[in-house]
């Protein structure tokens, strides 16, 4: 996985060495196919989590997950195939918490809260634009240098009317 952020550590090792061939780690490089590809991304958006599909208990033709990342890493096209499945795991977290509520037994209802927060989380990480937090920005009119004097001269004779002057 950190291939990806740092860069390869067999190429850097070639270049110091000067030798053309690749190290290789003793088994060939990942074969990728448009069939693997659509599979990773769909189980993705299905819900999935990349450790589940990638991890140890991966099927056989299958990516690792060190292998994905490198790919992501310098396949844009496939990356932003990866970002809309992000995002649509997302869409598919919010559709879950109306079930979630819906099932919600009196009981349960502290499980049910966890796990709607923990996907309304999730969505927000995963789909920042639609599922985040807005911030509103309150834009005024730029006081001019008069109005703001004025403006501090109210304050300080406010804070000596009421004994916060700070003068002691």
């Amino acid at each position: 996985m950190a291939a990806f952020l740092f860069g390869d550590r067999h190429e850097a090792e070639e270049k110091r060495q000067g030798r053309k061939e690749v190290l290789k780690r003793g088994r060939p490089p990942f074969q990728w196919t448009v069939e693997i590809e659509e599979e990773i991304l769909s189980r993705l958006a299905s819900g999935d989590a990349v450790s589940t599909i990638l991890g140890g208990d991966r099927d056989d033709f299958l990516p690792s997950e060190a292998a994905f990342y490198s790919r992501i890493a310098v396949d844009q096209d496939f990356f932003q195939r990866y970002m809309r499945a992000r995002e649509a795991q997302a869409h598919r977290e919010t559709d879950e918490i109306r079930r979630i509520a819906d099932d919600a037994t009196p009981e349960g209802v502290h499980v049910a809260r966890l796990q709607i927060d923990a996907r309304k989380w999730r969505a927000a990480k995963l789909a920042p634009k639609v599922y985040g937090d807005k911030l509103e920005l309150a834009v005024t009119k730029p006081k001019t240098e008069e109005e703001l004097d004025a403006a501090i001269a109210a304050k300080l004779a406010a804070m000596a009317a009421s004994g916060q002057g700070g003068t002691s």
